[in-house]
């Protein structure tokens, strides 16, 4: 058993290695006055503040943000409500299409996605541009949430919801002080990976993406092209330590209100 768990933690440390050396080894060189990611001369802040200096980027960096957490809060209201739909399905047939449907969307490919996507604006008479990647993210994100939301409420006893009504509780009451508070972890967690897929998107951007509006993702793309500068280091950088602070963030307040509602039931 011990040696099973000396593997366990080996294993487990050449994973985390093998993720994130290539994150470290890009920020890494973001402080490499050389200006290349071949030979690490000095350390410098060049780089960062050419990043805060390029007001394209900087917009660039803003929209990619905005949309983010335009899309995750939008595709986290619909989710949330579309699982205690899928849930509340009397018809077990039904209920279990729908699910098919909605786990059919998480596993097409992007390329699939963002064509049709792009297709259907076409078709539509919508814009390129910010509308349209804000849609394609509130679409491709809201199956994510459902898939997040779903498993809070069906491990959540009917019995609460029995007792509310026998308490003269509304439906409007039974969604926001019952269900809502109850499936609040798993909410959470559909918004946070609702953000982190907005963020890296690439290839449903590309797609549905106009003149005049780009993304991060895209636009580190089109540097790419061209040949890649520790600029790219720096900004990349930059995202990774704030999402880093929001996922620490999300820890912290996750645990301080087990704490609190710990403490709660003690008394």
């Amino acid at each position: 058993m011990e040696k099973l768990s000396k593997s366990s933690k080996l294993y487990l440390a050449l994973v985390f290695v093998i993720l994130y050396a290539p994150i470290l080894f890009l920020v890494f060189y973001s402080f490499n006055s050389g200006g290349t990611m071949t030979n690490f001369k000095s350390f410098t802040l060049e780089h960062y503040i050419a990043v805060f200096e390029d007001t394209r980027l900087l917009t660039i960096l803003i929209n990619t943000v905005v949309v983010a957490l335009l899309s995750a809060l939008i595709s986290t209201m619909i989710g949330t409500l579309g699982a205690i739909g899928i849930v509340s399905m009397r018809n077990r047939k039904l209920r279990n299409t729908v699910l098919s449907l909605n786990n059919i969307l998480i596993v097409s490919p992007d390329v699939i996605i963002g064509a049709s996507f792009l297709i259907l604006f076409t078709m539509v008479g919508v814009k390129l541009g910010f509308t349209s990647v804000l849609l394609a993210h509130v679409a491709f994100s809201i199956p994510i949430v459902v898939i997040m939301v779903l498993p809070k409420l069906q491990e959540m006893s009917s019995s609460l919801i029995d007792a509310a009504l026998d308490l003269g509780a509304t439906r409007r009451d039974i969604l926001t002080r019952v269900i809502l508070p109850y499936i609040k972890p798993g909410i959470f967690a559909g918004f946070f990976l609702a953000l982190t897929y907005s963020l890296d998107d690439f290839a449903v951007t590309f797609f549905v993406t106009g003149n005049g509006f780009s993304t991060l993702s895209v636009e580190i793309y089109s540097m790419a092209r061209a040949g890649v500068s520790l600029t790219v280091n720096a900004i990349s950088g930059l995202v990774f330590f704030v999402t880093m602070l929001l996922v620490l963030g999300y820890y912290f307040v996750t645990n301080r209100s087990r704490g609190a509602s710990g403490t709660g039931g003690r008394k």
